[in-house]
């Protein structure tokens, strides 16, 4: 029987130096997109898709992520006297739950692999998601929502992927077609980073997965891979060997807002998306492109 996917695991240790000076004083995850943080959007799909459990494995400099996931009592207050009830309204729907939150502490920066493995006790022997907090999605039903549908039918383990240009896999994670299953396809191999012309397709992970609980125990005693750090690469590939993988093909868009360009995009398209925003911001958009052209 298919174990329910209950937990969700994000990985935001990350020094953010992409995003210096900004990053200096502030995590990555809490740069934000329009009017809510990064995470916060990386939260609300996992909230969305039913997980009950959220487990962030943080570092040092991080314990605004914790506050922003707590209740600010003189907040309340201020905004309840003020009758600003909107806004106040507007805050109790993104807080998580009392007690669904755990966090725990990756000390040394070793890889994503190894932020995985530091949540092994809180995952213990459930299957779980990770999302990465550097990608977020934008799509009427979530993409861990999507990935769960494909989970509860196929079982064994699940990524989200998405295609790229061909002359463009070797920046990628690539995985291989097999047979089809309603949502998505049997991973046959998985290859980092393949030259053009040796990729086995074009559809690369994107950064959300869910994992059978014995993926912990190759993480534990995994070898240091690409870049002196422990890689969750390695281990899915060494797991793949003993069990399925499937890929769903995401239905939406995906914004990399690790990367400066892609925050940007991410700004503007949630924008555009938002009907108190769009009309005001389509016309300053109008503008600087017509100064520019």
């Amino acid at each position: 029987m298919t174990r329910r996917i209950r937990k969700a695991v994000f990985p935001v240790a990350g020094l953010g130096t992409r995003f210096l000076p900004a990053t200096k004083a502030m995590p990555k995850e809490m740069l934000t997109v329009v009017d809510r943080p990064v995470i916060q959007y990386v939260f609300e799909e996992a909230r969305d898709a039913g997980i009950e459990h959220f487990i962030f494995v943080t570092g040092r400099n991080k314990s605004v992520i914790e506050d922003h996931f707590d209740i600010q009592i003189e907040l309340k207050e201020t905004l309840a006297k003020r009758g600003k009830f909107a806004e106040l309204e507007a805050l109790d729907k993104q807080m998580p739950k009392a007690g669904t939150v755990s966090y725990t502490r990756q000390q040394e920066p070793l890889g994503l692999g190894h932020a995985i493995w530091c949540a092994r006790e809180m995952v213990g022997d459930e299957p779980f998601a990770v999302l990465l907090p550097d990608m977020i999605m934008q799509a009427p039903r979530g993409c861990l929502a999507q990935m769960i549908d494909v989970y509860n039918r196929t079982g064994g383990n699940v990524v989200s992927v998405e295609e790229c240009a061909p002359e463009e896999t070797s920046k990628y994670g690539i995985v291989g077609q097999g047979d089809v299953v309603e949502g998505g396809f049997q991973i046959t191999q998985m290859v980092e980073k393949p030259a053009p012309g040796t990729a086995p397709s074009n559809f690369y992970i994107t950064g959300r997965y869910i994992l059978q609980a014995d993926v912990m125990n190759l993480l534990e005693n995994q070898a240091a891979g690409a870049g002196g750090e422990i890689q969750l690469t390695d281990a899915m590939l060494t797991l793949h060997k003993t069990n399925p993988f499937f890929a769903m093909p995401f239905e939406g868009s995906t914004y990399d807002c690790g990367s400066k360009s892609g925050f940007l995009a991410a700004n503007v398209a949630f924008a555009l998306s938002r009907p108190d925003v769009a009309p005001g911001f389509q016309e300053a958009l109008r503008d600087i492109i017509a100064r520019r052209a």
